[in-house]
Formats: structure tokens, C-alpha cells, sequence
């Protein structure tokens, strides 16, 4: 079973070879027995690579499951036998805000330390289905629902950690700007750089269905500069049109607004930060795991999700300027 899980994972018979440090006659030799065994196909080799037969994409999935569960018995009995310590599997994709991230994190490894549980840490993107966890490729994650948690496919349990939405930058010059927020018809109308998309699809796909019950015809803009924000917002303030700038789900839903003093070449513009009329556009920050973990497991993530107080959004009075000209809340 772990030799087939890993020529799925893998692919091809080469790179699942060197992936379990095995000869690939022998990894051959044992799918072949393993087809033997459940009496029929499991593979289909094509010259675009290989491709799972129906008998294989259910017995992939139940593979999943058992080896989760041997690794969690022998985890146990290790543990039990003084010989090691019990593993949590984590995923912590790299574009969450430090204010979801950090107190996640540090409540989740207080957990596990008191329980003597060991985190494996896994920087890695999670889609909005949670395949990494619900495959058993990881035991828990942390990151955004776009769904309602009932839908989520088993064996998938959830809590939410609050309401998050994204930062949203406007030309100084535009109308809204002077009150501090904007009407999600005004956004509709103008050229909007949101990024990046690879990093929270299943939040994208979610905005941009909000924005187009407004203006069917609305489309994202795509700027040169999504790994950098000054970049974007410099891109943004000499459009040819008004354009703003949206990012991923970045601060706790009703965040004060604030300014941004970019660098003054001829014809670039200040950028402000406003809030969006009725706050249309959110995401649940969620912790997020296996309902078939061991008990003791399941129990460290409930003492995370009850040890987390979610923030509160930032006064103006809580703002300090910080060297770049937008401002921050205070630590």
C-alpha cells in the first residue's frame, strides 16, 4: 500500500522509486503483486504518464486511510514503549497573516508540548476542499473556509478562528477616498489588482462571485509586482484608469483604514487604504483536521481553537505610523 501511495503521489514508477529509495524492477514487482492481490488493474501506463483505473482511485483513497491509522498506532505504541513520541502533522500555508498565523501557532505547540506531543511543522498551501488532510497526507491545517463547515467532505472537522478580509487601496484622488470607505458597485467599476491568486484560490474564486453579482462583467487585473505591495500599490497609482489594489484575507473584519505615502516621482499619486461599505468581502479562518485522528490529538486541537482569543479590529487610537507611511496596530 505504501509503495502504491507513493506512485500516485509520484507519478511516474522513477520518481516513486527514488522517493522510497527502492530498485523500480522492485517497486514494479510489487505493484504488480499488489494487483494480484485485489484481482484486478489498479494502473493504466499511458505515454502522458500514468493514470488511476477506477478499482485504483478507491483503493488510493482507502490506502490513505489505513496507513494514516498503522502510523498513528505505531506513533502510540512508541510512545508507550518510551521509545519516541507521538506526531502531529500540521500545515501552515506561507501567505497567512502573522495576526492568524503567530498566536495559532504558538497556542498549537504550547498544546502539544503539554500533551508530549511532537509538531511537524508543513509550510505548504492548502486547497478550499483540505485534500493535504482529508487524503491523510497531513493531520491538520490552518486556513480559510469558502464553504459552509457542513460541507466539508468527511472525514473533515472544523473550528473557526474569526472573520478576516483583505486590505483594499484606492487613488487618493477618487471620490471615496475622503470617507474612508467604498460601495462594492463603485470597486466593480474599476480596474482591480488582486494577488496573488495561486496563494488563496478558493478565497478568490469566492470574491470575485460577490463582484460579478454586481457587474457580471468584472475581471480581476493582473500586475507585474504580486510579491511586493508598494510595487502594487505604485502600479496601481499611475493606471491609465482608477485602480485599486485588493489583497488576500490580511486583517480582522472592520479594521480602521489608513494612508499610504508612497515615493513622489511626477504623476504617482498617495494610495488609501479604505474599508469596503458592509464588509461583503470575507473569510473564516479556520483549524482544520482529521476527524479520525486519536482522541488525544483531536483534544490538542480543541485546546487551540479555545485557547485563541480572536482580536479585535484596531482603533485609531491603537495606530502608529511605522517607517514605510502605512500604519499598523500596536503591539
Amino acid at each position: 500500500m505504501r509503495y502504491f501511495v507513493a506512485l500516485a503521489d509520484a507519478g511516474t514508477f522513477t520518481h516513486a522509486a527514488e522517493r522510497m529509495f527502492i530498485a523500480q524492477p522492485t517497486l514494479s514487482q510489487q505493484i504488480r503483486r499488489l494487483e494480484e492481490i485485489v484481482g484486478t488493474p489498479l494502473l493504466q501506463r499511458r505515454r502522458d504518464g500514468l493514470r488511476l483505473t477506477k478499482a485504483g482511485t478507491i483503493l488510493l483513497d482507502s490506502s490513505r486511510n489505513v496507513l494514516s491509522l498503522v502510523d498513528h498506532a505505531v506513533s502510540r505504541t512508541r510512545q508507550a514503549a518510551g521509545l519516541g513520541r507521538q506526531r502531529l502533522r500540521v500545515v501552515v500555508p506561507p501567505h497567512l497573516p502573522d495576526l492568524l498565523a503567530v498566536p495559532t501557532a504558538s497556542a498549537l505547540q504550547s498544546a502539544a508540548a503539554a500533551a508530549d506531543v511532537d509538531v511537524i511543522w508543513m509550510e505548504m498551501s492548502l486547497d478550499a476542499e483540505f485534500s493535504l488532510i482529508r487524503q491523510h497526507r497531513a493531520d491538520a491545517g490552518l486556513g480559510w473556509l469558502t464553504t459552509s463547515p457542513d460541507a466539508l467532505a468527511a472525514p473533515l472537522d472544523v473550528l473557526s478562528l474569526g472573520e478576516f478580509e483583505p486590505v483594499l487601496w484606492i487613488p487618493s484622488s477618487h471620490a471615496a477616498a475622503h470617507r474612508g470607505s467604498i460601495s462594492l458597485a463603485q470597486i466593480a467599476r474599476m480596474a482591480v489588482v488582486h494577488g496573488p491568486r495561486r496563494a488563496e484560490a478558493g478565497t478568490y474564486d469566492a470574491w470575485m462571485r460577490v463582484l460579478r453579482a454586481v457587474d457580471p462583467r468584472f475581471e480581476f487585473t493582473d500586475s507585474p509586482f504580486r510579491q511586493s505591495l508598494p510595487m502594487a500599490l505604485a502600479f496601481a497609482a499611475t493606471g491609465d484608469r482608477p485602480t485599486a489594489v485588493l489583497t488576500g484575507p490580511s486583517v480582522i473584519a472592520g479594521t480602521q483604514p489608513g494612508l499610504a505615502r508612497l515615493p513622489r516621482p511626477a504623476g504617482i499619486h498617495d494610495m488609501v487604504r479604505v474599508t469596503i461599505d458592509n464588509h461583503p468581502l470575507t473569510a473564516t479562518a479556520a483549524l482544520v483536521w482529521s476527524g479520525d485522528l486519536p482522541c488525544p490529538l483531536q483534544q490538542i486541537l480543541f485546546q487551540t481553537a479555545d485557547g485563541i482569543t480572536a482580536p479585535r479590529p484596531a482603533r485609531h487610537a491603537d495606530l502608529v505610523p511605522v517607517s514605510n507611511g502605512t500604519r499598523q496596530a500596536a503591539r
